[in-house]
Protein backbone atom coordinates (compact mmCIF):
# COMPACT_ATOMS: atom_id res chain seq x y z
CA UNK A 1 0.00 0.00 0.00
CA UNK A 2 1.15 3.45 -0.81
CA UNK A 3 -0.05 6.78 0.52
CA UNK A 4 0.52 10.37 -1.07
CA UNK A 5 -0.60 13.60 -0.49
CA UNK A 6 -2.08 16.11 -2.85
CA UNK A 7 -1.39 19.48 -2.52
CA UNK A 8 -3.54 22.60 -3.33
CA UNK A 9 -2.40 25.78 -4.50
CA UNK A 10 -2.75 29.31 -5.29
CA UNK A 11 -1.94 31.97 -7.71
CA UNK A 12 -0.13 34.89 -5.83
CA UNK A 13 -0.80 36.45 -9.01
CA UNK A 14 -2.33 35.08 -12.38
CA UNK A 15 -2.17 37.74 -15.51
CA UNK A 16 -3.74 37.12 -18.42
CA UNK A 17 -1.51 38.53 -21.46
CA UNK A 18 -3.84 38.00 -24.17
CA UNK A 19 -5.69 35.29 -26.44
CA UNK A 20 -3.08 32.79 -28.16
CA UNK A 21 -3.05 31.64 -32.06
CA UNK A 22 -3.83 27.73 -30.54
CA UNK A 23 -7.27 29.04 -28.91
CA UNK A 24 -5.47 29.17 -25.23
CA UNK A 25 -4.89 32.15 -23.06
CA UNK A 26 -0.76 33.51 -22.31
CA UNK A 27 -0.63 33.94 -18.87
CA UNK A 28 1.77 34.81 -16.54
CA UNK A 29 1.72 33.88 -12.62
CA UNK A 30 3.62 33.47 -9.38
CA UNK A 31 2.43 29.71 -8.44
CA UNK A 32 2.19 28.57 -4.34
CA UNK A 33 1.53 25.58 -2.64
CA UNK A 34 -0.46 25.07 0.38
CA UNK A 35 -0.82 22.78 2.85
CA UNK A 36 -4.67 22.20 2.34
CA UNK A 37 -4.73 18.50 0.66
CA UNK A 38 -6.15 15.48 -0.21
CA UNK A 39 -4.82 12.24 0.83
CA UNK A 40 -4.96 9.24 -2.31
CA UNK A 41 -3.74 5.28 -1.15
CA UNK A 42 -3.08 2.79 -3.78
CA UNK A 43 -3.46 -0.76 -3.41
CA UNK A 44 -3.13 -3.90 -5.83
CA UNK A 45 -5.88 -5.06 -7.68
CA UNK A 46 -6.82 -6.19 -10.62
CA UNK A 47 -8.34 -3.48 -12.40
CA UNK A 48 -7.98 0.20 -12.10
CA UNK A 49 -11.03 1.14 -9.40
CA UNK A 50 -11.52 4.49 -7.77
CA UNK A 51 -13.26 4.76 -4.67
CA UNK A 52 -14.45 8.37 -3.20
CA UNK A 53 -16.93 9.24 -0.16
CA UNK A 54 -17.19 12.67 -1.88
CA UNK A 55 -20.76 13.21 -3.11
CA UNK A 56 -20.12 15.04 -5.90
CA UNK A 57 -16.72 13.25 -7.40
CA UNK A 58 -16.96 10.94 -10.46
CA UNK A 59 -14.07 9.50 -11.35
CA UNK A 60 -15.03 9.51 -15.30
CA UNK A 61 -15.05 13.39 -14.68
CA UNK A 62 -11.65 13.07 -13.11
CA UNK A 63 -7.99 13.49 -14.16
CA UNK A 64 -7.28 11.20 -11.72
CA UNK A 65 -9.20 8.82 -13.97
CA UNK A 66 -7.32 10.34 -17.34
CA UNK A 67 -3.98 9.90 -15.44
CA UNK A 68 -4.61 6.48 -14.49
CA UNK A 69 -5.16 5.49 -18.21
CA UNK A 70 -2.31 7.50 -19.63
CA UNK A 71 0.12 6.49 -17.34
CA UNK A 72 -1.00 2.56 -18.05
CA UNK A 73 -0.80 3.16 -21.92
CA UNK A 74 2.87 5.05 -21.46
CA UNK A 75 4.17 1.88 -19.50
CA UNK A 76 2.51 -0.92 -20.97
CA UNK A 77 1.47 -2.08 -17.48
CA UNK A 78 -1.47 -4.54 -17.60
CA UNK A 79 -2.13 -4.52 -13.97
CA UNK A 80 -4.90 -2.83 -11.71
CA UNK A 81 -5.30 -0.63 -8.79
CA UNK A 82 -7.53 0.08 -5.85
CA UNK A 83 -6.90 4.02 -5.89
CA UNK A 84 -8.85 5.64 -2.59
CA UNK A 85 -9.29 9.60 -2.66
CA UNK A 86 -9.78 11.26 0.43
CA UNK A 87 -11.16 14.45 -0.92
CA UNK A 88 -10.26 17.76 1.14
CA UNK A 89 -10.07 20.29 -0.89
CA UNK A 90 -13.21 21.52 -2.26
CA UNK A 91 -14.13 20.49 -6.31
CA UNK A 92 -13.63 22.95 -8.91
CA UNK A 93 -12.84 25.69 -6.40
CA UNK A 94 -9.48 27.30 -8.10
CA UNK A 95 -7.16 25.68 -5.60
CA UNK A 96 -6.03 23.05 -8.14
CA UNK A 97 -6.84 20.10 -6.41
CA UNK A 98 -8.10 17.78 -9.41
CA UNK A 99 -4.66 18.53 -11.38
CA UNK A 100 -2.75 17.87 -7.74
CA UNK A 101 -4.75 14.41 -7.40
CA UNK A 102 -3.66 13.36 -11.10
CA UNK A 103 0.02 14.28 -10.74
CA UNK A 104 -0.31 12.02 -7.19
CA UNK A 105 -1.60 9.29 -9.76
CA UNK A 106 1.17 9.09 -11.43
CA UNK A 107 3.27 9.06 -9.36
CA UNK A 108 1.74 6.42 -6.89
CA UNK A 109 0.49 3.89 -9.99
CA UNK A 110 4.67 3.88 -10.99
CA UNK A 111 5.67 3.30 -7.51
CA UNK A 112 2.93 0.15 -7.28
CA UNK A 113 3.71 -1.08 -10.48
CA UNK A 114 6.95 -1.02 -10.35
CA UNK A 115 7.17 1.42 -13.54
CA UNK A 116 9.08 4.49 -12.09
CA UNK A 117 10.81 6.98 -14.41
CA UNK A 118 12.29 10.02 -14.45
CA UNK A 119 10.16 13.12 -13.24
CA UNK A 120 11.03 14.90 -16.75
CA UNK A 121 8.84 12.06 -18.48
CA UNK A 122 6.35 12.29 -15.85
CA UNK A 123 6.10 15.94 -16.22
CA UNK A 124 6.19 15.85 -20.19
CA UNK A 125 3.00 13.12 -19.99
CA UNK A 126 1.09 15.36 -17.27
CA UNK A 127 1.21 18.10 -19.54
CA UNK A 128 -1.03 16.41 -21.64
CA UNK A 129 -3.84 15.93 -19.00
CA UNK A 130 -3.53 20.19 -18.45
CA UNK A 131 -1.15 23.32 -18.13
CA UNK A 132 -1.20 22.98 -14.19
CA UNK A 133 -0.56 19.78 -13.76
CA UNK A 134 3.37 20.46 -14.22
CA UNK A 135 3.47 22.47 -11.22
CA UNK A 136 2.37 19.82 -8.52
CA UNK A 137 5.77 18.08 -9.40
CA UNK A 138 7.58 20.12 -7.39
CA UNK A 139 5.20 22.52 -5.63
CA UNK A 140 6.78 25.39 -3.53
CA UNK A 141 7.12 29.04 -4.66
CA UNK A 142 7.16 29.36 -9.31
CA UNK A 143 6.69 31.32 -12.16
CA UNK A 144 4.37 30.14 -14.77
CA UNK A 145 4.36 31.23 -18.63
CA UNK A 146 2.47 30.50 -21.78
CA UNK A 147 -0.72 28.17 -20.91
CA UNK A 148 0.81 27.58 -17.66
CA UNK A 149 2.95 25.04 -18.46
CA UNK A 150 6.42 26.66 -18.48
CA UNK A 151 8.08 26.38 -15.08
CA UNK A 152 10.72 28.15 -13.29
CA UNK A 153 10.94 27.90 -9.64
CA UNK A 154 11.51 30.55 -7.78
CA UNK A 155 13.04 31.01 -4.20
CA UNK A 156 10.51 29.69 -1.40
CA UNK A 157 8.55 33.08 -0.12
CA UNK A 158 8.49 33.16 3.63
CA UNK A 159 5.94 31.03 5.60
CA UNK A 160 2.48 32.62 5.61
CA UNK A 161 -0.68 31.43 7.13
CA UNK A 162 -3.69 31.24 4.90
CA UNK A 163 -7.50 31.77 6.05
CA UNK A 164 -9.41 29.76 2.87
CA UNK A 165 -12.79 30.52 2.71
CA UNK A 166 -15.11 28.14 0.96
CA UNK A 167 -18.19 30.49 -0.42
CA UNK A 168 -21.50 28.62 -0.93
CA UNK A 169 -22.45 29.78 -4.95
CA UNK A 170 -23.91 27.37 -7.37
CA UNK A 171 -21.57 25.97 -9.81
CA UNK A 172 -20.31 27.18 -13.30
CA UNK A 173 -20.32 24.44 -15.94
CA UNK A 174 -16.90 23.89 -17.21
CA UNK A 175 -15.91 26.68 -14.91
CA UNK A 176 -12.22 27.01 -16.01
CA UNK A 177 -13.12 27.57 -19.88
CA UNK A 178 -15.70 29.60 -19.07
CA UNK A 179 -14.19 32.07 -16.99
CA UNK A 180 -11.44 32.63 -19.78
CA UNK A 181 -14.34 33.23 -22.05
CA UNK A 182 -15.31 35.84 -20.09
CA UNK A 183 -12.18 38.03 -20.04
CA UNK A 184 -11.83 40.97 -22.66
CA UNK A 185 -8.77 43.04 -23.85
CA UNK A 186 -8.85 45.24 -21.34
CA UNK A 187 -8.71 42.88 -18.54
CA UNK A 188 -4.89 41.91 -20.06
CA UNK A 189 -1.78 43.01 -18.70
CA UNK A 190 1.88 43.00 -19.62
CA UNK A 191 3.03 40.99 -16.86
CA UNK A 192 3.80 43.69 -14.67
CA UNK A 193 2.08 42.22 -11.26
CA UNK A 194 4.17 39.21 -11.89
CA UNK A 195 7.47 40.96 -12.59
CA UNK A 196 7.61 42.75 -9.37
CA UNK A 197 6.52 39.84 -7.24
CA UNK A 198 9.36 38.31 -8.65
CA UNK A 199 11.83 40.14 -8.04
CA UNK A 200 10.06 41.17 -4.40
CA UNK A 201 10.82 37.06 -3.53
CA UNK A 202 14.07 37.39 -5.52
CA UNK A 203 15.46 39.31 -2.94
CA UNK A 204 13.94 37.28 0.15
CA UNK A 205 11.31 40.02 0.87
CA UNK A 206 7.71 39.56 2.28
CA UNK A 207 4.70 39.79 0.50
CA UNK A 208 2.07 42.89 0.91
CA UNK A 209 -1.20 42.65 0.20
CA UNK A 210 -0.76 45.23 -3.09
CA UNK A 211 1.67 42.79 -4.71
CA UNK A 212 -1.31 40.07 -5.51
CA UNK A 213 -3.45 40.34 -8.48
CA UNK A 214 -5.82 37.90 -10.39
CA UNK A 215 -7.07 39.03 -13.49
CA UNK A 216 -10.69 36.88 -12.83
CA UNK A 217 -11.38 38.98 -10.08
CA UNK A 218 -12.71 41.43 -13.20
CA UNK A 219 -15.31 38.56 -13.97
CA UNK A 220 -15.75 36.24 -10.78
CA UNK A 221 -18.09 38.31 -9.26
CA UNK A 222 -20.88 38.23 -12.18
CA UNK A 223 -20.08 34.65 -12.76
CA UNK A 224 -21.34 33.49 -8.98
CA UNK A 225 -23.96 34.82 -7.42
CA UNK A 226 -23.63 35.89 -4.21
CA UNK A 227 -19.41 35.76 -4.25
CA UNK A 228 -19.05 39.40 -4.11
CA UNK A 229 -21.15 39.77 -0.70
CA UNK A 230 -18.92 37.03 0.84
CA UNK A 231 -16.34 38.57 0.35
CA UNK A 232 -17.33 41.74 1.61
CA UNK A 233 -17.72 39.89 4.72
CA UNK A 234 -14.74 37.87 4.94
CA UNK A 235 -13.05 41.21 4.37
CA UNK A 236 -14.76 42.91 7.45
CA UNK A 237 -13.93 40.05 9.52
CA UNK A 238 -9.91 39.82 8.21
CA UNK A 239 -9.39 43.12 8.73
CA UNK A 240 -6.76 42.51 5.62
CA UNK A 241 -7.56 42.26 1.75
CA UNK A 242 -8.93 38.74 0.46
CA UNK A 243 -8.21 37.51 -2.93
CA UNK A 244 -9.75 34.92 -5.36
CA UNK A 245 -7.69 31.53 -5.75
CA UNK A 246 -7.04 31.07 -9.30
CA UNK A 247 -10.63 30.66 -11.60
CA UNK A 248 -12.64 30.73 -8.45
CA UNK A 249 -14.72 30.78 -6.29
CA UNK A 250 -12.62 30.43 -3.30
CA UNK A 251 -11.65 33.10 -1.52
CA UNK A 252 -8.29 33.75 0.42
CA UNK A 253 -6.75 36.26 2.93
CA UNK A 254 -2.92 35.88 3.69
CA UNK A 255 -1.39 36.34 7.50
CA UNK A 256 2.22 36.30 8.96
CA UNK A 257 0.94 35.99 12.17
CA UNK A 258 -0.64 32.11 12.91
CA UNK A 259 -2.92 33.60 16.23
CA UNK A 260 -4.60 36.44 13.94
CA UNK A 261 -5.44 33.73 11.23
CA UNK A 262 -6.91 30.97 13.69
CA UNK A 263 -9.10 34.32 15.25
CA UNK A 264 -10.33 34.90 11.89
CA UNK A 265 -11.13 31.33 10.84
CA UNK A 266 -12.86 30.74 13.97
CA UNK A 267 -14.85 34.00 13.41
CA UNK A 268 -16.04 32.90 9.66
CA UNK A 269 -16.73 29.39 11.23
CA UNK A 270 -18.67 31.10 14.12
CA UNK A 271 -20.84 32.94 11.18
CA UNK A 272 -21.51 29.43 9.69
CA UNK A 273 -19.31 30.16 6.93
CA UNK A 274 -17.35 26.86 5.67
CA UNK A 275 -13.73 27.97 6.01
CA UNK A 276 -10.26 26.05 6.92
CA UNK A 277 -6.36 27.23 7.84
CA UNK A 278 -3.44 26.45 6.04
CA UNK A 279 0.20 27.66 5.33
CA UNK A 280 2.39 27.97 2.63
CA UNK A 281 4.43 24.90 1.66
CA UNK A 282 8.20 24.59 0.39
CA UNK A 283 9.20 23.12 -2.75
CA UNK A 284 9.45 19.47 -2.69
CA UNK A 285 13.31 18.74 -1.92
Amino acid sequence: MISLDACAKINLTLEGLGKRSDGFHEIRSVMQSVSLCDRLVFEDAEHLEYHCAARDWVAQKSLVSRAAQLLARHTGVRRGAKITLDKRIPLSSGLGGDSSDAVAVMRGLARLWCAEMPTSDLISMSAKLGSDLPFFFGGGTALAQGRGDLLRQLPDMPRVWLVLLFPNTPCVASKTAAMYSMLRSEHFTHGEFTDALTQRLAHGAAIAAGDLFNVFEKVAFTAFAGLESCKMEFQRMAGVPVHLAGAGPILFALFSDEAQACRVQQCLQDAGMSSCLAHTCCAAA
